[in-house]
């Protein structure tokens, strides 16, 4: 029997494990993470039984007529003359960059015709519609 009372261990945290967890957490997170278009467009797509695929290509061009009229090129809005600049400084990159028009089914002709043709007088090959 000893005089001396027994010193209790601290009782310790390991903080390097837990932090290469987390660490291993967030990036499995963000790794499988998918980010979706932010771009919320209250549109009612036509309905076409024949429609190909509607995926959005990245490297592509999306333009979107609103209910409205209103003319969006890659998320920000855009008059018919800026639509052709843009269109003009598109095609300088590349004629076979994809461009997907997506319009409301109540739209007028007029307007898609002008969207439409804007892209064949700048020569961008590859034009397609978005449907449901």
């Amino acid at each position: 029997m000893g005089l001396r009372a027994r010193r209790r261990r601290r009782p310790e945290l390991p903080l390097v494990p837990l932090i290469d967890v987390l660490v291993m957490l967030v990036l499995f997170s963000f790794v499988t993470m998918r980010f979706a278009n932010t771009q919320t467009l209250n549109l009612t797509l036509p309905k076409a039984d024949t429609a190909g695929k509607n995926q959005i290509d990245p490297n592509g061009v999306t333009i979107v007529i609103q209910k409205d009229g209103t003319i969006i090129f890659n998320g920000k809005p855009a008059t018919e003359e800026q639509l052709t600049q843009l269109l003009s400084q598109v095609k300088e990159l590349s004629r076979d960059i994809p461009v997907l028009v997506s319009v409301d089914e109540n739209i007028p002709v007029k307007t898609l015709t002008f969207v439409m043709d804007a892209c064949r007088r700048e020569g961008l090959n590859k034009i397609s519609m978005q449907t449901q």
